[in-house]
């Protein structure tokens, strides 16, 4: 019996903050199917790749850096109409990162930019990819409630006022100060004091911090 074509791809969903906004990566596709909407960066897999690979090539090429950037499988997507052009299955990734630099469009899209969520879930993407970014979102949101994850979108030494921002941008509220840095700094082995101080946030100076080696966190942040 024969099968008829078959591909797997990899959808990447990078999301970082930009100015005091969690933002997702998008490019304007320059070819059919779907020419000219928006949609996740990602492509095909090569037939000598493997999976984890191929998301690390893409991502190489999409925004001209792996290292220090955190990336996940998020999902596998495989509705038999997802891709008008044959039976698609995609591996899906979300990668998280500091403020990463302008895109620039590759050779088969049209445009890329970085896109404020709250109006990316608005457009209506190619393929699945606005199902894709909720669930990405929604992965994202989750895990700053029980993981260290939120130091991703940090620089490598940050105040704790820089850290609360990221923890309302991705939760999209704001946050009591106060309570917040009680929270933190009380967390055990989420954050270690590096001993120095930076007037980076104004006002009078502030410590920074590291990561520290914890990967849960105990009790869990509520939003």
């Amino acid at each position: 019996m024969g099968y008829p074509p078959f591909a797997v791809t990899v959808d990447l969903v990078v999301l970082t903050i930009r100015a005091g906004h969690l933002s997702v990566l998008l490019i304007e596709r320059a070819e059919d199917p779907y020419a000219g909407q928006w949609a996740l960066p990602g492509g095909f897999v090569h037939v000598d790749e493997d999976v984890r690979d191929a998301a690390y090539r893409e991502l190489r090429e999409e925004t001209g850096v792996i290292t220090g950037i955190h990336l996940e499988q998020l999902a596998t997507y495989g509705a038999p109409d997802r891709d008008p052009r044959m039976r698609t299955v995609s591996v899906a990734w979300l990668a998280l990162a500091p403020d990463l630099h302008e895109p620039v469009a590759g050779s088969d899209a049209a445009g890329a930019a970085w896109v404020p969520v709250v109006d990316a879930v608005r457009h209506r993407l190619a393929f699945d990819h606005a199902e894709i970014l909720r669930d990405a979102i929604a992965r994202a949101r989750a895990k700053l409630e029980y993981t260290s994850l939120a130091t991703a979108f940090c620089p490598p030494e940050f105040t704790v006022a820089q850290l609360r921002a990221v923890y309302e941008a991705v939760w999209g509220q704001q946050l009591d100060a106060r309570n917040f840095h009680r929270k933190v700094t009380g967390a055990a082995g989420f954050l270690e004091p590096t001993g120095r101080l930076t007037n980076v946030d104004g006002g009078r100076p502030a410590q920074l911090f590291r990561p520290g080696p914890a990967l849960l966190l105990d009790p869990p942040f509520t939003r």
